[in-house]
């Protein structure tokens, strides 16, 4: 066995061989894999083998593309077969809200180069005459899309891998890993031990043994998937005894079930509620090949909803049940990237649909290690995405529901209710008594909307569809009222998010942000250090405050910080509170290793009261003695104020573009502050305020957010942040690159759109847009402006296409609409509000 590599690649499904054949294909040939037994005698060896295009996220969609590509082309370059069937795949409408699922991700996959089609009832017979049609009222199809052989496929990506230098060693178990002074790995196993540069956890159901080894709590945890192998069935041997093509892979999404043909017969696999985690502790030592017992009770109403669909399948006898574990996080995403915490560890783990996503994977890690980016945005999908709450508790119950919600309806606005509430800040209950709505940011509830207190949502209201997954809204609050519906169009909360955007226009407002992520950074070598990461000037005055951005090797925008001076070399940074993990794991891996700069996270010490509206300086100037005067306390700017009988360093900025500031406080005095504020406020009418108002009354402001308008994929200045961006002040991470690709020239601008002629759908992001019918750009973000009442998209276009007047089309759900660019910060965009 080798003793020394570049990297070294654990675990021998799909996804770590795709690993390693693509770390080879990048040129990193001195690679090696390690697998405890045989190739695929994980996960990968019991898989349907199905390579589902569809995904409504940004970044799978794209890995979901390249590997089907892949997969396509692998045989012809190794010479093995893969088993590629290319069958298509066929996904069924019984309802509206699912057919505007499909048109919103059709919009989607137009954006990323997928091939979608709609079907009639009638389409849909002609490709499937074993289908009946009663009750569809539509489909899509792929016709790229298939299934594949899985252990055919590894095999392959494993011929490859070795051609290109790669090495596997098998019957190898990974004993101990350990990182040693000089930043190498030290990989331990019953054959020896092996030094490298990198190493690679793709070890499916041994992901968090794996991960114990270095000290991570990997968010993975596999929960148990069944499906059903018929006996052969004469309808289909006779289909193929008169040589007709095999009917494609079948999807009734709103009854949750998948089916294709197998050996002559059917294979049914349904998603139902009640599938258990397994392998919580992980699988023992001497697994292999591994399945369960059977249940199929749990199945029961899938199967009758696939014998109405498809009576043959009800026809004849059951050859096989197979009940096997899949890996899963607790978004049903893999976590694809670098680990938190350590250098050169990589996770490709968490893979709940691993065949399709292998390809991609591997791809996009072998870009990342090789060339320090991944060539496409993968925030969706990164590690850091999940902070330490995510641990075993938490995972079984959001994994659980990640696995029986696969084939729900992914609203735009869904908020799911398992493992919540968990993370609370003191004035979650004033919150609520007030009437929030909540969502859920890394753990933390946050208020979305208010609901009046007499609004209850009648089952005439909801008008749930007749179908096996109907459920159409939030979850009951504690007195048992149900007040959200989900749509992908304007809802019932629409209007109530408008009194709260008016609201804090005409009066003053009161958010609760205390999931901001926020750390303080302070030491001699502060300033110096924080200069060097970020593209803008950091402020160098006491008290003074800066939007800076932290770019990407490639010049690209990884990450947003609000940056406030506090005194000398002493700096107190925020950031998205949905990205702490990651935001803080770029600060902490890019620490001088002289300790001339300390970083104390303080995420959780500190909260954030926004208090913003016309009367914002009224209310704040009777509970404290500080001069609020703009001349005093200009924009931009913050100081160590009293709020009563507490305290809070108020800081002049916010993200709705009023007058206002942000109090960041001593958490332990937030319910303190919240009364008093809103005891002063009383006679300026002060209303708590959620994230969908702020969401709002920021589209109005053209300000982006990561990973949508800011994002690798897009430059700096494609972004629009040229006055935030400043290549002469001194080297910082991106700078060379940056300056390199605006020298090369620019693929895209960002623009903000007035969309025409809108009635109840408003752009959400990632609809497609056009110029004579030609795609030109994504939507990024979208939504209504009430101060404008306009509705409103944020976009990347064509660079030729973004000055103002400039007349486009986008289609929503479907539909196509005119749009027009307009000037950045619609609303005030001389920032009079902010400035008064």
């Amino acid at each position: 066995m080798k003793t020394h590599a570049r990297v070294v690649v654990i675990g021998g499904g799909v996804v770590g061989v795709s690993t390693l054949y693509h770390l080879a294909k990048k040129g990193w040939t001195d690679v090696v894999l390690i697998e405890r037994k045989e190739l695929t005698s994980g996960s990968t060896w019991h898989a349907a083998g199905l390579l589902p295009l569809f995904n409504l996220s940004y970044s799978v969609g794209q890995i979901h593309k390249y590997s089907v590509k892949l997969y396509g082309e692998l045989e012809a370059e190794t010479g093995q077969p893969v088993g590629f069937s290319r069958v298509s795949n066929i996904r069924l409408a019984r309802t509206k809200d699912r057919l505007d699922e499909y048109h919103y991700y059709a919009g989607v996959a137009e954006t990323i180069g997928v091939d979608v089609r709609f079907l009639t009832p009638d389409e849909v017979k002609e490709v499937w005459p074993l289908c009946e049609t009663d009750g569809l009222i539509g489909a899509i199809q792929h016709p790229e899309d298939g299934y594949i052989q899985p252990a055919d496929l590894t095999q392959a990506l494993a011929k490859g891998a070795r051609t290109m230098g790669a090495t596997i060693q098998r019957n190898t178990s990974v004993t101990a890993i350990a990182q040693k002074p000089n930043g190498e790995w030290v990989v331990t196993t019953d054959k020896g031990e092996i030094t490298a540069e990198h190493v690679v956890s793709a070890t499916g159901n041994f992901a968090r043994q794996t991960g114990a080894m270095v000290g991570l709590d990997i968010p993975v945890i596999p929960v148990e998937h069944q499906f059903i192998v018929t006996e052969p069935h004469p309808l289909i041997q006779e289909r193929h005894a008169q040589d007709l093509p095999e009917m494609g892979v079948l999807r009734e999404s709103d009854s949750s079930w998948y089916m294709r043909e197998e050996a002559g017969g059917l294979l049914l696999g349904p998603y139902e509620k009640g599938a258990p985690c397994c392998y919580v502790d992980g699988p023992a030592e001497n697994a292999e090949y591994e399945l369960f017992q059977e249940d199929l009770d749990r199945l029961a109403p899938h199967i009758e909803t696939a014998i109405a669909r498809v009576p043959a399948f009800g026809e004849v006898g059951v050859k096989k049940v197979y009940n096997g574990a899949i890996a899963y996080t607790p978004d049903g995403s893999p976590a694809i990237g670098p680990a938190w915490d350590l250098k050169n560890f990589w996770i490709n783990e968490g893979h709940s649909f691993g065949i399709t996503a292998a390809g991609g994977a591997g791809w996009q890690l072998a870009e990342w290690m090789v060339e320090g980016e991944p060539s496409i945005d993968m925030m969706g999908v990164d590690p850091r995405r999940f902070g330490p709450y995510a641990s075993r508790g938490y995972l079984r119950r959001k994994n659980e529901e990640a696995y029986a919600n696969v084939f729900t309806l992914h609203y735009p606005d869904e908020e799911r209710p398992a493992a919540r509430p968990l993370k609370r800040t003191p004035c979650y209950d004033r919150m609520k008594a007030l009437g929030a709505v909540f969502g859920s940011v890394y753990g933390w509830e946050r208020s979305n909307w208010f609901a009046p207190a007499d609004l209850s949502l009648s089952e005439a209201d909801l008008n749930m569809p007749d179908v096996l997954l109907r459920e159409n809204h939030s979850p009951a609050l504690d007195d048992g009222r149900i007040v959200e519906k989900y749509s992908f169009r304007r809802s019932n909360y629409f209007e109530h998010v408008g009194n709260e955007c008016r609201h804090v226009h005409e009066k003053v407002g009161l958010l609760d942000m205390s999931a901001f992520a926020k750390a303080f950074v302070s030491g001699p070598g502060a300033e110096a250090w924080l200069d060097s990461l970020v593209a803008n000037r950091i402020p160098k005055k006491t008290g003074r405050v800066g939007l800076c951005h932290m770019l990407s090797e490639n010049g690209g925008v990884r990450a947003e910080f609000t940056i406030y001076k506090m005194g000398p070399q002493s700096y107190y940074l925020v950031s998205a509170g949905a990205f702490e993990r990651h935001d803080h794991d770029y600060l902490w891996k890019n620490l001088p290793a002289d300790g001339s700069v300390r970083l104390q996270p303080a995420t959780a010490l500190w909260g954030v009261l926004v208090l913003a509206g016309p009367h914002a300086r009224d209310v704040l100037q009777k509970l404290t003695d500080t001069d609020l005067s703009t001349a005093s306390f200009p924009w931009l700017s913050g100081q160590f104020i009293s709020v009563g009988h507490a305290q809070a360093h108020a800081i002049r900025v916010n993200f709705v573009g009023e007058l206002g500031w942000e109090l960041h406080h001593p958490i332990e005095m937030q319910n303190t502050i919240f009364d008093l504020l809103m005891e002063a406020g009383a006679e300026f009418g002060i209303k708590p305020f959620g994230i969908r108002a702020m969401d709002s009354l920021r589209l109005e402001k053209s300000y982006r957010l990561i990973p949508r308008e800011l994002s690798i994929e897009y430059s700096a200045y494609e972004s629009g942040l040229d006055r935030f961006v400043h290549p002469n002040k001194g080297d910082f991470i991106g700078r060379d690159a940056l300056v390199e690709w605006r020298a090369r020239g620019f693929t895209w601008r960002f623009v903000t759109m007035e969309v025409h002629d809108i009635t109840d759908a408003d752009a959400r992001g990632s609809e497609p847009i056009y110029k004579d019918g030609r795609l030109v750009g994504r939507a990024t973000s979208g939504g209504y402006g009430w101060r404008l009442r306009k509705s409103l998209a944020l976009a990347m276009v064509e660079t030729d296409l973004g000055e103002i007047g400039s007349e486009l089309e986008i289609k929503i759900l479907g539909e196509m609409h005119r749009a027009t660019v307009i000037e950045e910060s619609p609303f005030d965009p001389q920032n009079e509000r902010l400035r008064g």
